[in-house]
């Protein structure tokens, strides 16, 4: 088992390292708007780059890993996330730091569904939840911690400079994989179709299944409050409408990550003491839009501020069921896509809501309470969806020995209970 935990803490170590560079642009918003002369919807425009190709790598990368396994996957994405960092910070020209911006986009892409794609398959079935858990966790808790540090290096040093030590920590994170990393055992080993026959079944398998549609587009619009509060505008936000100073506004906004780190632990471990997500999902979103609706309109002090967004982050992490909900309805060959599937379609939201926010605002006079709304609002609309999702385990997915119970319907089934209609290939 020692491959096994090496490799789980180096993609667990590089899940931290993108959602680093995934934030960082927050830490320094009016100091990088300054420098590449952008509005605010210019400067959320310039952020959401890293997602306008993270989302649409998603699918690619799900696909590669269940074909080919995961080492040369992580290796590649270690090095131009790296590099993509290192660039956005070489220039003053605007159009060199969205090349930057989209090449760190290009790189993180491969970093959460490689983990939990190994987590799949270098452990036992009944502890994903919490495994996949502890990964979200080291991104979550790193992040908090960084966010704070980092904040005081960039008042004291500048943000570029802060910029480019994450690029170095990244190479020297990249160089580590190389030496480390190895595969596990997987049905990418035995794969015997080309590859493009292997991408037309895998597509084939998942885009015509409701159910695991409407499991993605809960996580889409459960994730948002750390796509848009936590991710870019929650700092600006409690500066200019709460008159909270940066350094307050900033470990207020940490605070989301410290909860996500917990709440994502314990709602895995209680799942898989349980044997159900639904429910837990439910409860956790419903208690996230409330928490961030109280942060947003209370008339709070920044402790009470602090206590509402950690509250907010740890009911947040539930929302890492998702992922097992979706990939516990497919066979285990699968994997890799449908988490990445569903992955993309949750990443997708930051590229409408990152520079929605930033548009609402501008166009309300800079009200940023206003703009935020969506926030808990899209927590309200995926509890009411996660109800009308079926719930069940494929036998893959299934302790080492049991039966998936007598009711369980086949992989496919959408929200309805019917199997989407497919076409029969010639053979």
């Amino acid at each position: 088992m020692t491959k096994a935990w090496i490799a789980f803490a180096l993609a667990s170590g590089f899940f931290l390292f993108e959602f680093v560079t995934r934030v960082e642009p927050s830490l320094a918003t009016d100091a990088i708007s300054s420098f590449y002369r952008l509005t605010p919807s210019g400067f959320g425009t310039l952020a959401s780059l890293f997602f306008w190709v993270y989302a649409p790598m998603q699918i690619v990368v799900g696909l590669a890993l269940d074909r080919f396994g995961a080492r040369r996957l992580i290796l590649l994405g270690s090095f131009a996330c790296a590099a993509g960092v290192l660039l956005f910070s070489a220039s003053d020209i605007v159009w060199i730091g969205a090349l930057g911006r989209v090449l760190t986009g290009f790189g993180a892409s491969f970093a959460f569904v490689s983990a939990l794609w190994l987590v799949n398959h270098w452990f036992a079935p009944e502890r994903f939840a919490l495994l996949s858990g502890l990964v979200n966790a080291v991104g979550m808790l790193g992040t908090a911690v960084g966010a704070v540090a980092l904040s005081d290096v960039i008042e004291a040093e500048g943000w570029r400079a802060v910029f480019l030590g994450t690029g170095a920590a990244g190479t020297a994170l990249c160089l580590l994989i190389a030496a480390f990393l190895r595969e596990p055992p997987s049905p990418a080993q035995e794969a015997t179709s080309g590859p493009a026959e292997h991408v037309r079944d895998s597509l084939g398998a998942i885009l015509g299944d409701g159910r695991l549609w409407a499991v993605s587009i809960v996580g889409m619009l459960y994730y948002m409050p750390v796509n848009v509060y936590g991710g870019l505008w929650g700092t600006t936000e409690l500066v200019r409408d709460h008159r909270f100073s940066q350094v307050e506004a900033e470990t207020a906004v940490s605070m989301i990550f410290w909860g996500m780190a917990a709440g994502s632990v314990a709602g895995g471990w209680l799942s898989d003491v349980l044997g159900h997500r639904k429910y837990l999902v439910f409860f956790g979103a419903v208690l996230t839009g409330l928490a961030y609706a109280a942060s947003l309109y209370l008339p709070v002090t920044a402790w009470q501020t602090a206590a509402l967004l950690f509250a907010g982050g740890f009911f947040g992490g539930l929302q890492m069921l998702t992922f097992a909900m979706a990939k516990e309805g497919q066979p285990g060959g699968l994997v890799g896509t449908v988490v990445a599937f569903v992955n993309m379609i949750g990443i997708a939201g930051a590229l409408i809501f990152q520079p929605l926010v930033g548009y609402i605002a501008e166009s309300a006079g800079g009200n940023f309470r206003l703009a935020l709304t969506t926030v808990p609002a899209c927590a309200a609309v995926a509890a009411a969806i996660i109800l009308f999702v079926g719930e069940y385990r494929h036998p893959d997915h299934l302790p080492t020995g049991a039966q998936p119970p007598a009711d369980t319907p086949p992989p496919g089934v959408g929200v309805t209970g019917r199997r989407p209609r497919r076409r029969r290939r010639a053979r």
